[in-house]
C-alpha cells in the first residue's frame, strides 16, 4: 500500500476545518491550522507535508498570502486556494505564476479536489 500523503488545510472557521477532515480523511492524512501564521508553525513541524489547501479570507492573514510565504520557505509542496468566492484577479495570476496549483469553490467539490492533487502529485 503506497505512503498516505500529508495534507494541511487551513481555514478561520473550525467548522470548515472539520468539514474537510472528514470529508478527506479516508485518503490522506489531514492536519488542520486556524490561521495562516500558525499553518507555518505546522508546516515548520511536518517538513513531509506534500499539499497545503488554504481558504482565501481569513483575518491577519489572507489565504494567498500564507501561500506565497509557505511557498517561499517550502517551495516544493502544492499550494491550492478555496474560496467561497469569486476568483479574483490576484488568485488568477497566482495561478498563472505557479504560485498557486488550482481554485476550488466552496461548497467543494470532493473528486475535483482528489483528482487535482493527485494529477498534481504525479
Amino acid at each position: 500500500m503506497s505512503e498516505r500523503i500529508k495534507l494541511l488545510y487551513v481555514d478561520d472557521e473550525p467548522t470548515n476545518l472539520i468539514l474537510f477532515e472528514h470529508n478527506f480523511n479516508k485518503h490522506f492524512d489531514i492536519i488542520t491550522a486556524e490561521s495562516g501564521k500558525q499553518g507555518l508553525e505546522i508546516l515548520k513541524k511536518n517538513p513531509q507535508t506534500k499539499v497545503v489547501i488554504s481558504d482565501m479570507r481569513m483575518p491577519e492573514m489572507s489565504g494567498l498570502e500564507f501561500i506565497k510565504t509557505a511557498k517561499g520557505e517550502f517551495p516544493t509542496k502544492k499550494y491550492y486556494i478555496l474560496t467561497g468566492y469569486e476568483i479574483t484577479p490576484d488568485i488568477s495570476e497566482a495561478i498563472k505564476g505557479n504560485i498557486v496549483t488550482n481554485c476550488f469553490s466552496k461548497p467543494f467539490n470532493k473528486q475535483e479536489i482528489e483528482d487535482s492533487i493527485a494529477e498534481s502529485l504525479n
